[in-house]
């Protein structure tokens, strides 16, 4: 008897630091995705791990299992994430959820799947609301477009019973089953054979509505090719843009069946969830048909607004206060379109295939003067993160850790000035600071806005701010944007003057050595583990080693950085590179070859299909091609050596360098301001 109370025992402490691990585990994710701490001193705010939105609790069965509890002023269900913060009206109601559910087994309702919940404390429940977006231009969905007994023919007119047929080209694919009439739409080219017409041609149930259409004015041919899809709960269609030389510029789509959440995504990042009612019509024309990718994600349910379950067409806006899951039932789309005939001429050449290779740009010269240089980051550095703002800064949410120690190491009070803040992802890191921070490009600035951070525009070579009044200023990938000597010693100057006597700076740059001390760093790990892994642009150049692009370009750098090491001031380490330097162009997740050279930067959304004919446009931002919106923009990088950024550093009589590091493929120092 004694043996067994003493094994229950074990079992019971095994359990509480398995919760225990659990809950540190959650806390760290939090911090890492959010940016928000867990404390261990109880408070009327919980986060719920495993309780969220991405791991499919809705929000009424949380709801049920949170008011036994207590009364509730918030609850918060972040899209995709597998948590949820709850804000109780009394912190003894917070306690009383915390040790009634804290390493509790629920079961998700729907699913029959056992998840257990781990909970900790946060100081408060604050989430950005997502500001409610917009159709992308060119985008309809007419609601109730035909009646229930319309939706019925027409899917009783689709026999999905017979063995796959060639006449009907309807196929069984991975995600969902599909069936071809008038064209078949080739899956291996993504096109369509404009000489083999498929017998039959259109189902004539199509006709009446159809003919509605053409009345109405949603399209202006009729047209001659049908693809019918039929999606099972947890199947969809990979993102894509349909091929421009393919089909005019009118498809419409119809959704029989069910409804559904598709997605949009511009090339510049920006997404829109749209819901597509049981029985409306989708139409897509101009930049919407062109230019956005469609696709609905695999999934069993939908994230919607909780306050329109059921909801009619419109907008799903990531408002962690009113969102819920949707089960997905089977939904049938009848998708039109009218085949093309000649050439695509849209106003889009950069992302289409009949217009592929026809704006060809040369990459730019190494600068040879000040005007040139500021000319050079202007178009390949400036105008390139307006472009890439909202994209970059989704990619850029988790603080480095030896960043955040520095940051956290300073005395409570401390002023402290963010030069290339970015989003501000380090704006927050420490309450006990006074932080401010600017950048160059004002679309990240407002982002900081967004955020409630405060920033304000300002290029880092002029800072606004007085001398002498900072305790520390930080310096994170900023630095290796300038494209001269010069000019990158008058940044560091500049942050010399920010700071009081005594004073630190922190300044991180990419380093040439991606692999040091036998360890890749983490840019050359993520080759072949990354899920947007970026492609190497085949611009001419790019693909020849560099000695073929310059004479003797290596020896170059290589003496630029002799003359740093040996001390030079700045007078006389001014870089003379060989005229007309072709700036290469960088194979992304690969070593460096050069110092000074154009980094790619692939904007989400682009689809497979168009990657070959991207990766042709060499486009500057600003530039008339990059205004029609090509999907593939440069940047400008002169990439630091070994000893490099510290020899920049001791050229200046005002700070002496406390310490220097290599972390992730990045050289750091730490100065002081004497």
């Amino acid at each position: 008897m004694e043996a067994k109370t003493t094994e229950d025992h074990l079992k019971v402490h095994k359990m509480k630091k398995k919760v225990v691990r659990k809950q540190v585990r959650a806390q760290h994710t939090l911090m890492r995705h959010e940016g928000i701490e867990c404390v261990s001193h109880a408070t009327q705010s919980l986060v719920i791990a495993n309780a969220g939105l991405g791991n499919g609790m809705s929000r009424q069965q949380l709801l049920r299992i949170l008011e036994e509890y207590g009364a509730m002023e918030t609850l918060l269900m972040p899209p995709n994430k597998p948590y949820s913060f709850v804000k109780y009206r009394t912190t003894e109601e917070a306690k009383k959820a915390f040790n009634a559910l804290n390493g509790k087994e629920v079961t998700l309702e729907d699913c029959d799947q056992n998840i257990v919940l781990y909970i900790n404390f946060v100081e408060k429940v604050s989430l950005q609301n997502a500001v409610p977006t917009s159709l992308p231009p060119g985008l309809m969905v007419i609601e109730k477009i035909i009646s229930p007994e319309e939706e019925r023919r027409m899917l009783e007119g689709i026999d999905w019973k017979g063995d796959e047929d060639t006449q009907n080209a309807q196929k069984t694919l991975k995600h969902r089953r599909v069936k071809h009439f008038g064209y078949e739409f080739r899956y291996d080219n993504n096109n369509v054979d404009k000489d083999k017409p498929l017998p039959g041609g259109l189902p004539e149930i199509c006709n009446p509505f159809l003919e509605k259409c053409l009345k109405q004015g949603y399209i202006k041919h009729k047209p001659d090719q049908l693809t019918v899809n039929q999606y099972e709960p947890g199947q969809g269609i990979p993102p894509h843009t349909d091929t421009h030389s393919a089909f005019e510029d009118e498809i419409i789509s119809l959704s029989l069946g069910a409804e559904i959440v598709m997605d949009f995504k511009h090339p510049d990042g920006r997404t829109v969830a749209i819901m597509l009612p049981r029985c409306s019509l989708l139409v897509m024309t101009g930049e919407s048909r062109y230019l956005w990718t469609h696709g609905i994600t695999p999934r069993k349910y939908d994230v919607i607004q909780a306050s329109e379950l059921g909801q009619k067409v419109g907008t799903i806006t990531a408002n962690a206060g009113d969102l819920t899951l949707n089960r997905r039932e089977t939904r049938t789309s009848f998708t039109f379109r009218k085949v093309r005939r000649s050439p695509c001429s849209c106003i889009y050449p950069s992302v289409c295939d009949s217009q592929k290779g026809q704006h060809r740009l040369v990459q730019p010269s190494f600068p040879q003067n000040e005007m040139e240089a500021s000319k050079l980051e202007q178009e390949y550095v400036h105008k390139v993160y307006e472009e890439i703002a909202t994209h970059f800064s989704s990619t850029r949410h988790s603080p480095w850790p030896r960043i955040v120690e520095f940051l956290r190491s300073l005395p409570t009070g401390s002023i402290v000035a963010d030069i290339g803040c970015g989003n501000g992802k380090y704006l927050s890191i420490n309450k006990d600071l006074y932080m401010v921070g600017c950048d160059r490009s004002k679309n990240l600035v407002d982002i900081c806005a967004e955020k409630h951070f405060q920033a304000f525009v300002c290029d880092a070579l002029s800072v606004p701010i007085r001398s002498g009044s900072c305790d520390a200023c930080i310096s994170i990938a900023v630095i290796h944007h300038f494209s001269t000597a010069e000019r990158r010693l008058a940044t560091i100057h500049e942050l010399a003057r920010l700071l009081r006597p005594g004073g630190t700076a922190l300044i991180y740059v990419w380093a040439m050595e991606q692999e040091y001390k036998n360890q890749k760093s983490k840019y050359l790990k993520e080759k072949n583990g990354s899920k947007n892994k970026e492609k190497e642009m085949n611009t001419g150049t790019a693909e020849r080693p560099l000695s073929d692009q310059g004479p003797d370009n290596s020896s170059q750098d290589s003496a630029w950085s002799d003359q740093l090491l040996n001390g030079l001031k700045d007078e006389s380490y001014s870089a003379k590179p060989v005229a007309d330097f072709r700036l290469p162009v960088h194979t992304n997740r690969t070593s460096f070859h050069s110092q000074d050279l154009l980094v790619p930067w692939h904007l989400k959304g682009g689809s497979k299909k168009k990657e070959e004919s991207v990766d042709t446009v060499l486009v500057p931002g600003g530039s008339k091609e990059s205004q029609e919106l090509s999907p593939v923009f440069h940047r400008y990088y002169h990439v630091f050596c070994e000893g490099e950024l510290e020899a920049v550093c001791r050229t200046l009589d005002c700070v002496r360098v406390q310490k220097s590091y290599y972390d992730q493929g990045n050289w750091c120092v730490i100065l002081e301001k004497l």
